[in-house]
């Protein structure tokens, strides 16, 4: 029976998956649980067939080693998968879900993304979490300095002045102890600012490695940051049929949530034709700051 089956959806965690596998006319033939260490074996055991898994955590990983082993894997959206949910979610449900919905003819299926694509992302990602600890600890200097009559106008160049109050040991407004403290939000913030320059470093040369991200900052108001994002997004560009659809991919303000009582008009906006997209990418070499490229129009 194992060897009838064409198509499967596969519903990946940490630890325990689910397989619901179903042959050519749509009868169910396989319909259990794996552990982690058994999901390669038990695919190897396969014939090749169509394997359907949700886009999300690791699931790039697992259509790697899948597609690997011979098997046609296409990764989906999980918000089209939810409409195919017939009961209550659970993980034999949702593998279900998956199996029915990777053979719509009509389905978009999420490009399988190479460890070096995944590797930039990551390099974005900890850039936007090293910036935001950046402006954390320095509201912290703030607003603890602020509590001894320390104050300093907005800005880096406010922190800095800020520094300079809390080593100066001749400075009475500071107690000892809140000095100690001090020093170690100055520490952390020192560490903070190095890796932001360091990973700027790499994203700079990320975005001259390949031709795609130097033809992409040929563009008026495209950086190396934005031209980096861009080609570590977008795994194939054929699977887009114009630049608008490669834009609607990643909409951050386009999702209609909205209702008769509650109208909310959708802005379809771009994470690479948004203003401060551009802007950021300013502050990178070679940027020219904001200026509208049209790809979304």
């Amino acid at each position: 029976m194992m060897g009838n089956v064409t198509t499967i959806g596969l519903d990946i965690a940490k630890s325990v998956f689910q397989v619901h596998g179903v042959d050519a006319a749509g009868e169910i033939v396989v319909r259990r649980k794996l552990t982690r260490g058994r999901v390669l074996a038990f695919f190897e055991s396969l014939p090749r067939c169509l394997v359907g898994i949700e886009a999300c955590s690791s699931s790039h990983y697992w259509a790697r080693e899948l597609t690997a082993r011979g098997h046609d894997v296409r990764l989906l959206p999980a918000q089209y998968v939810k409409p195919y949910l017939k009961r209550q979610k659970n993980d034999a449900a949702d593998a279900e879900a998956i199996c029915e919905a990777v053979t719509r003819p009509t389905m978009r299926f999420v490009p399988v993304k190479s460890p070096e694509q995944q590797s930039v992302m990551m390099l974005h990602r900890v850039r936007l979490m090293l910036n935001r600890q950046r402006t954390q600890i320095s509201n912290a200097l703030r607003a603890h300095l602020s509590e001894f009559g320390v104050v300093a106008p907005i800005g880096r160049n406010g922190i800095e002045q800020l520094l300079v109050v809390v080593n100066d040991e001749s400075d009475a407004r500071i107690p000892a102890d809140a000095r100690v403290c001090l020093r170690m939000l100055e520490a952390q913030l020192r560490v903070v600012k190095e890796q932001i320059l360091e990973n700027d470093r790499r994203v700079r040369a990320s975005a001259r490695e390949t031709e795609l991200g130097r033809r992409l900052m040929e563009i008026p108001g495209v950086g190396p940051l934005l031209a980096s994002a861009f080609v570590a997004t977008v795994a194939d560009a054929h699977a887009f049929k114009s630049g608008s659809g490669s834009c609607r991919s990643r909409i951050l303000a386009g999702a209609r949530r909205s209702s008769a009582a509650f109208p909310r008009p959708a802005i379809a906006i771009c994470d690479s034709c948004s203003w401060s997209a551009r802007w950021r990418s300013s502050a990178m070499p070679n940027g020219t700051g904001p200026g509208g490229h049209g790809w979304c129009s």
